[in-house]
């Protein structure tokens, strides 16, 4: 076979070689760029299901979120975020004040960017309601220290500073009613030693103010232990059948002396109702509002009782009196421990402050409810719910 031929034959197969292994090369490529994409578009997709991920999770949380970028644009801000600063709309892209509106907020911030982080800051909300939050800021920094951006998370402490002012007033309330008798008898014990018990007209006097006040501390002792434990739930209610207008005559026979040293008449409309509640403690009610009516009503007027069926399962009972009435802005603070409405008079008449509020527990914890209806200078009636006893 001539030389050239062999030569001819030669090129052609490794011309066939190098195309076979070209076709094989960009075969692979391809393959490659294939499974390349596949693997950039499962981290893509892994990415987001990790970022969905941590945006439920930051939308499940009770305090909020809020995190910037390094130009203090809102990059996230979860639900409890939004639902504290009532923002509207989407925050993303947003400046600081653009999205709430706080320039409180906005200082924070700063002082973050500055200073690398906040800690426990207290502040304040704008408006109406009074709304409290604790602030912890930190800056969000790489590796090589620059400022990426921040994260503020806010907690709502608006129940816990409503919870120190109750207790604060609590305190100083029970301080001052229990100072007042304890001065009293004091300051007659000393005088009684110091010669006073010598005379025995006076010394009756004196001994009989120091039995009223030591009585009036025994009495606010009692309240104070009972309404701790109606709020702490520790007095757990007893239900049975409960001829209301039996209870009534009984109040009325307890508050005969009271009643006539007043001049006041007390009248019952009250039809035969039962109903099914702790005796015990609808007794106390009743005697509870009775006898504010009596002390507080016109002196020589009328305390009425009545009631109705309000529904196939409520009872609805109220106590009437014909005095001055309540103001207007007291009718929703009557039911408070400690609220007077006549501070003078009512420490005249010997209450200690937390009648209503016993009242108001009582009643809520046989799941019904109280309230006042008024109007200056035409008395006060109460009104309280009970479950009605069924068969």
């Amino acid at each position: 076979m001539p030389t050239s031929i062999i030569i001819f034959f030669g090129v052609i197969c490794l011309l066939a070689l190098h195309f076979w292994w070209r076709w094989r090369l960009e075969r692979e490529r391809k393959e490659r760029r294939v499974e390349f994409a596949k693997r950039e578009n499962l981290e893509m997709v892994s990415a987001a299901e990790s970022r969905a991920r941590q945006d439920a999770l930051l939308d499940s949380m009770i305090e909020g979120v809020l995190v910037l970028d390094e130009t203090n644009r809102v990059q996230f801000a979860n639900r409890a975020f939004a639902e504290m600063f009532a923002t509207v709309g989407a925050l993303s892209g947003k400046a600081v004040l653009e999205a709430v509106r706080a320039h409180e907020v906005a200082e924070l911030v700063e002082r973050t960017s500055q200073g690398g982080r906040v800690v426990d800051h207290e502040m304040k909300l704008p408006g109406n309601a009074e709304r409290w939050l604790q602030v912890n800021a930190a800056a969000i920094t790489s590796v090589e220290r620059r400022r990426l951006g921040t994260v503020l998370v806010f907690h709502d402490l608006t129940r816990i500073k409503r919870l120190e002012r109750t207790r604060e007033e609590f305190v100083g309330n029970v301080s001052h009613e229990l100072r007042t008798p304890l001065s009293l008898i004091k300051g007659y014990a000393e005088t009684l030693l110091d010669g006073a018990k010598d005379n025995p007209e006076v010394a009756t006097k004196f001994l009989q103010t120091i039995d009223r006040n030591a009585r009036r501390l025994d009495l606010l002792i009692q309240d104070l232990l009972t309404i701790s434990a109606l709020e702490a739930g520790r007095i757990a209610m007893n239900p049975q059948p409960v001829a209301l207008a039996a209870l009534v005559a009984r109040a009325f026979g307890d508050l005969k002396s009271l009643a006539d040293a007043r001049t006041v008449a007390l009248r019952s409309e009250l039809p035969e109702l039962t109903a099914h509640a702790d005796e015990t403690r609808v007794e106390q009610v009743l005697s509870n509002l009775l006898e504010n009516a009596v002390k507080y009503g016109r002196e020589g007027g009328t305390v009425t009782v009545g009631g109705r069926e309000a529904s196939n399962d409520k009872l609805e009972i109220f106590v009437r009196d014909d005095g001055p009435g309540i103001p207007v802005e007291a009718r929703e603070r009557v039911f408070e421990r400690f609220y007077r409405v006549d501070k003078a008079r009512s420490r005249e008449q010997g209450g200690t402050g937390l009648g209503l509020a016993i009242v108001k527990h009582i009643v809520q914890a046989h799941g019904g409810k109280v309230w006042v209806e008024s109007e200056p200078g035409q008395g006060a009636t109460f009104f309280f719910t009970l479950p009605k006893q069924v068969g």
